[in-house]
């Protein structure tokens, strides 16, 4: 599998990992955002703490839970 593109420009040594807020994001503060890292990982974050946790997958492991959300495997998770 390819390398997911996010909509995104590449991290430059400069201006670090360009990250995309979700568009389901609610004024509420309940924000994810998403960049592909400089080391070909994916990078998830709470856009509320931008200075702390990163969650990093491979490729292979984004397109996995990618093709599982999709699926509507992780649906029982939703408070809806």
């Amino acid at each position: 599998m390819g390398t997911p593109t996010l909509g995104s420009t590449p991290e430059t040594p400069d201006s670090g990992p360009n990250w995309v807020k979700s568009s389901l994001s609610f004024s509420n503060g309940n924000c994810v955002e998403v960049a592909s890292l400089s080391d070909g990982s994916i990078g998830v974050r709470n856009s509320r703490d931008s200075e702390g946790a990163v969650l990093r997958f491979t490729p292979d492991e984004w397109d996995a839970f990618l093709g599982g959300a999709r699926n509507g495997e992780f649906d029982r998770f939703s408070r809806k």
